[in-house]
């Protein structure tokens, strides 16, 4: 629903150690209540999504890392979802997040607001059904401080075949039957994150940011409890991945993980796809 499609969420990720000696866990809780509000099928939608990210390092960056190794991203989402027309809703999410490794309570850095406006059309009933979502997403774990183009298109072409194009996610999906399905997904990933307790460097510059950029491949499976609950498992690898240092301005002041990991994603999910 504008950020998300999912009513709830349960996913732990990990991103195993790599050369540059960093390994990743996430753990993720979403949860989102839409809520009618009249018969023209308004809505109005809550949420909260949390995620705790733990992050090891076994090589010497020749600074201190104490206050590296543990984040967390909290989200409480606010949303609108209306009829624009006859065949085209449309979507509108804030979400003001509280992102930091929270060492001294919260601070006014740790406080981000993004946003998040789509348009939504679909047709589960046509012979090859589809749906299309065009948008923009101002999404702060991305690292990048521009609003980005939400776009997805889904197409079930074969009763045992559909695809998504778009982004932030693309792929194929094969069903097996009514209950198992394979996937390919290429798709990004990331975060942006305050450092309460800034960071001196040896060159003398101060990072008070921590971001990831990662485009990833991966191979996913999804087992259907009913229509709208499942488990899933994705498990693949990363093409281009920047995990950076920053400073107040964004700026970048430190190199920390340039190198491909592998990436394995499951959880459980009840959605409304």
């Amino acid at each position: 629903m504008g950020q998300s499609s999912d009513v709830l969420r349960i996913e732990y990720l990990n991103i195993p150690e790599n050369d540059t000696g960093i390994k990743t866990q996430r753990y993720k809780f979403l949860f989102n209540v839409p809520i009618k509000i009249n018969p023209k099928q308004d809505y109005l939608i809550t949420g909260l999504e949390y995620n705790k990210l733990d992050i090891g390092y076994s090589q010497d960056f020749g600074f201190d890392k104490s206050d590296l190794n543990r984040f967390h991203v909290i989200d409480l989402n606010l949303g609108y979802i209306t009829k624009w027309n006859e065949n085209w809703n449309l979507v509108t999410i804030l979400t003001p997040r509280i992102a930091s490794n929270l060492t001294d309570g919260t601070l006014t850095d740790d406080f981000f607001m993004n946003a998040t406006a789509t348009f939504w059309k679909e047709n589960s009933k046509a012979p090859k059904p589809y749906r299309i979502v065009l948008g923009l997403s101002y999404n702060s774990t991305t690292g990048l401080p521009i609003p980005l183009p939400l776009v997805s298109y889904y197409r079930k072409f074969h009763p045992k075949w559909s695809f998504t194009l778009g982004i932030p996610k693309s792929g194929f999906k094969h069903y097996l039957g009514k209950k198992h399905t394979l996937e390919t997904a290429l798709f990004l990933d990331g975060y942006f994150i305050n450092i309460q307790d800034n960071i001196v460097l040896p060159d003398n510059q101060i990072a008070s940011k921590i971001s990831l950029t990662s485009l990833v491949f991966a191979l996913g499976y999804e087992f259907r409890l009913t229509k709208h609950m499942r488990f899933y498992t994705l498990a693949g690898r990363s093409i281009e991945q920047e995990g950076k240092l920053r400073n107040d301005d964004r700026g970048d002041v430190f190199l920390l993980n340039d190198e491909a990991n592998f990436y394995i994603r499951t959880g459980f999910k009840i959605g409304i796809f």
